[in-house]
């Protein structure tokens, strides 16, 4: 009579024991809000996307989080606020996310965080420059990427050490853009006061520059700075360009967006690129963490071309969320954002901890490293620029180069 019940209690302990193991090997889902339709950046989803399957690729294959796979569920934000909030608002209702990441688009950012604020969801800023995202003082919203007081500051010094009289700069009609274009006026009056500067904001959406660029053929400045993401910054290059305006013998262009190491940049700007100056966030001689190293050799392997920025800031999105929940062990929302707060973290790019000074530098990477380099040749791979400014080295400002006319 024992036998049957020692039987039948070995097949409950059995049943008991797979239903633990299944439960231990569901994912763990991550959310991420990238645009992949337009008017958005797709360019920029695209790269974010490739930084987040290598990584969590190269997490799942040692194992997971806490034994558990990392499953991405993605949502098309299309670079509009009102997208971005309801793709927020999908992924953790619906989708059932433990954070939220992803985010390249300051004005989306803006939206998306509002509802992670709300539900007390942590939310990895991948590469929202806007200051704005970090003033509100959001608990759950960490930002590893650039911000727009740190770029600005940079151009500022660029600028100031090029010794010229007038600048003139093109912003996208944006958070970000707009909120750039006035920070780098603001760093312009400490650093170059002599300095004219001016800016000009125009629609992210636009297809026809060339009415705010016919006045500066007859008046040319001394500095054109592009403060606008692809295609509206493909097609105000070429318009530039084919005006006659910058790069000149007389104008230089400075690209403070990011955009030169885009993988279709030279395809839509070939002769308007060239003898441009640009703020990097990334570039081949920079040092980096083997992890970096290994992503990066993985991007150049599968696409057959050089990684840029955000695929290692993508990389290290992923990589904060995975990491605070192992130093949480646990995939609860407030023990990952205690996890984020305290941790010293090192990804792709280095080693460091969030800030929790307000304003601007709240829970910012705040020494984030750059660069600034020049284009010389079409078609130049970033590893061939002119490295104008190594991460934390001054500006040698003489290396760059005009074209003769």
């Amino acid at each position: 009579m024992k036998l049957p019940r020692l039987i039948a209690a070995s097949c409950a302990a059995m049943l008991a024991l797979g239903t633990a193991a299944s439960m231990a090997a569901d994912p763990i889902v991550i959310g991420v809000s990238i645009a992949q339709s337009p008017p958005g950046s797709v360019v920029q989803g695209t790269q974010v996307k490739d930084g987040v399957e290598i990584v969590t690729k190269i997490i799942n294959d040692k194992g997971g989080v806490l034994g558990r796979p990392l499953e991405i569920v993605y949502e098309d934000n299309q670079g509009i606020p009102e997208k971005g909030r309801a793709a927020a608002e999908k992924l953790i209702a619906r989708d059932k996310v433990v954070a939220i990441t992803g985010g390249h688009q300051s004005s989306v950012c803006l939206a998306e965080i509002e509802v992670a604020h709300r539900y007390k969801m942590p939310y990895v800023n991948t590469n929202c420059w806007s200051d704005d995202v970090r003033a509100k003082g959001y608990p759950e919203v960490f930002n590893p990427g650039n911000y727009n007081t740190r770029v600005s500051s940079a151009m500022a010094d660029t600028i100031a050490a090029l010794k010229v009289k007038r600048v003139v700069a093109f912003a996208e009609n944006t958070d970000y853009g707009i909120g750039q274009a006035k920070l780098l006026g603001d760093f312009l009056k400490k650093a170059a006061p002599d300095t004219e500067y001016k800016y000009v904001a125009l629609d992210r959406a636009g297809k026809d520059f060339t009415p705010a660029v016919l006045p500066l053929r007859a008046n040319p400045p001394d500095v054109v700075v592009n403060i606008m993401l692809p295609p509206a910054a493909y097609i105000l290059m070429n318009q530039l360009y084919e005006q006659g305006v910058a790069p000149s013998a007389q104008t230089w262009l400075y690209d403070g967006a990011g955009i030169a190491d885009y993988p279709d940049f030279w395809q839509n700007v070939k002769e308007a690129g060239k003898y441009m100056l640009a703020f990097g966030l990334y570039h081949p001689l920079m040092p980096m963490p083997e992890l970096g190293k290994q992503v990066g050799q993985i991007y150049q392997q599968q696409s057959k071309s050089e990684p840029n920025r955000l695929i290692f800031q993508a990389a290290d999105s992923v990589l904060l969320i995975a990491r605070a929940i192992e130093q949480a062990k646990s995939t609860d929302s407030a023990a990952i954002i205690k996890a984020l707060q305290d941790m010293e973290f090192e990804g792709t790019r280095g080693k460091f901890r969030f800030s929790q000074d307000a304003g601007y530098k709240y829970q910012q990477w705040v020494d984030i490293p750059y660069v600034t380099y020049q284009l010389t040749e079409i078609d130049q791979p970033l590893s061939k620029t002119t490295l104008i400014q190594a991460s934390g080295q001054p500006l040698d400002i003489a290396k760059a180069v005009k074209p003769a006319r």
